[in-house]
This record gives C-alpha cells, sequence and structure tokens, in this order.
C-alpha cells in the first residue's frame, strides 16, 4: 500500500480558507474520534508522522524504530472552529504529563505532540502549554515541533470506532486523574 502524504488546499469539496493542524496524543483512533465530534472540523485523516522512516506501515510504527507518532491531521474551517479550540480540545482529551504512554499504550510511537503548520500555530501551542502548566502539578512532556510529512495510515484504521460500532455506544477517552 503507497501512503501519500495529504495534500492542501484545492482538495475539491473544501472552503477557500480550510486549514490543517496536526496533534499526536496516544491511540489515533480516539484521537481522531474527539476531533470529529467538532463544529467546523471538515475531515480526520489518522496516520504517522514525525518519525525518519518514509512510508511506513502500523508494524514499522509500533516497533519503534521510524520515530514516527500516531497522529490526527485536522483539517477545519477557521470561520467556525479556531486552532485554539483545536488546542484546547488537544489538551483536554489526553494526558500531556505521560512521556512516550497514554493509559495502556506505551512506546514512542504514543507520545503528546503538537505539530505547527506555521508561525501563528507555533506560537498558540506554545501559549496554551504554558497556560495549560499552570493547572498541572506534573510537567507537560508534550513535543511542539514543526510538522512533517504525514503519512496517512491504513485504510483500517480510518473511522475505526464508526466502522466498529464504538461511536453508538459512546466511547470517550479516559483522562487520567494522575494529570
Amino acid at each position: 500500500m503507497t501512503h501519500l502524504p495529504n495534500d492542501l488546499p484545492g482538495t475539491s469539496g473544501r472552503p477557500d480558507g480550510a486549514q490543517r493542524a496536526t496533534f499526536a496524543a496516544g491511540c489515533f483512533w480516539g484521537v481522531e474520534a474527539a476531533f470529529r465530534e467538532l463544529d467546523g472540523v471538515l475531515d480526520v485523516t489518522v496516520g504517522y508522522t514525525g518519525g525518519k522512516t518514509p512510508d511506513p506501515i502500523y508494524e514499522q510504527v509500533c516497533s519503534g524504530a521510524t520515530g514516527h507518532a500516531e497522529a490526527v491531521e485536522v483539517i477545519f474551517d477557521p470561520a467556525t472552529v479556531s486552532y485554539r479550540q483545536l488546542l484546547d480540545t488537544f489538551w483536554h482529551i489526553h494526558n500531556p504529563t505521560t512521556r512516550n504512554r497514554q493509559g495502556w499504550d506505551l512506546g514512542s510511537q504514543y507520545r503528546s505532540a503538537i505539530f505547527f503548520h506555521d508561525a501563528e500555530q507555533e506560537r498558540l501551542a506554545l501559549a496554551t502549554r504554558e497556560s495549560e502548566q499552570e493547572s498541572l502539578v506534573k510537567p507537560i512532556v508534550t513535543e511542539i515541533v514543526p510538522a512533517t510529512t504525514f503519512y496517512r495510515a491504513e485504510e483500517y484504521h480510518q473511522r475505526y470506532y464508526d466502522r466498529s460500532g464504538y461511536a453508538a455506544c459512546g466511547v470517550t477517552i479516559d483522562v487520567p486523574s494522575e494529570r
């Protein structure tokens, strides 16, 4: 299977001005589901980014050898939902104080990271990290780094909760209380 980096703009069916945001917050299935709930989010794709291996597959990413994180690419309409609102969602759907771990998932592919696409996204990510830290006891370990090539994950990972019936059960992401 060939994984092509997602292209923007010019994708048909998306309004002019649509923007991209990329986040890693543990297993991408739940992260994808959380962002799909937001008004103004046009699309969410699960995939891999932040590593060195081109065109990785799931088994390679799980080995930890690629350096990639399980991540989501969010395409959003900033006239409806702001990047700041996406960041607020990001900070509250996972535990940003655990390095390379979310719940039972262990490994660098489950790290907390914000992959910024421009200077304004970087500024907002840094500002919100500082603000979030004020309410937490443990230090935030979330990486804030420039976005690199995003590789779409295999099709069976896309909209996993919707296809498996979990979405109908009201599955939510459990954020550990030790934050």
